[in-house]
């Protein structure tokens, strides 16, 4: 994939091709779609000699803080396990057992960058404080819900209230007869 690399851009001469062109007799009795397509097509003659382009690979995403270099092989071995498995090359058992260390390795890898960030406070606060808003971050909110009544609940607790009478309600054996529903 490449990218504009929009740090190493010179943004002075971006500045001089667009103040060079004449607008006013470029755009002179043309039409709206003609205008633009003027306007568009200068800025990406001055874009391509002005801003450079990077490729950019997947590997440079953030990753967690717990990623060491040893993880994504251990991932991608257990993704090939589990591929092996569902196609009946790799017992059962083995693919447990790479399941298993594998869960070990990131439970220790995340027990060491936690003991890490704990033990270097004073000098890392950025890091540390980073981690902890990561960690406590709601990831996703639940919708609205329609009550028993036809009400749609938008509020949190009228929401954990409807979600709270449904799961009540499966584990009482009461039926409902209006079941909690996601609208779309």
């Amino acid at each position: 994939i490449t990218t504009l690399d929009f740090r190493k851009a010179d943004f002075g001469l971006f500045k001089d091709l667009l103040a060079r062109v004449q607008w006013d007799e470029a755009l002179e009795g043309r039409g709206t779609q003609e205008t633009w397509l003027i306007f568009k097509d200068h800025l990406l003659q001055a874009q391509e000699r002005c801003i450079p382009t990077k490729r950019k690979s997947g590997r440079n995403t953030r990753r967690p803080a717990w990623m060491n270099k040893e993880l994504p092989d251990q991932l991608s071995h257990k993704k090939k396990a589990y591929r092996g498995w569902k196609q009946g090359q790799v017992a059962w058992e083995e693919y447990r057992e790479i399941v298993r260390v594998t869960r070990e390795q990131v439970r220790k890898a995340k027990a060491l960058i936690e003991l890490n960030l704990a033990r270097d406070i004073k000098g890392n606060k950025k890091g540390f404080y980073r981690y902890v808003s990561d960690k406590k971050r709601s990831r996703e909110n639940v919708g609205p819900l329609w009550k028993e009544t036809g009400d749609l609940a938008t509020q949190d607790m009228e929401k954990a209230e409807v979600l709270n009478d449904f799961f009540a309600s499966i584990f009482t054996g009461k039926s409902s007869r209006g079941m909690a529903q996601v609208t779309e």
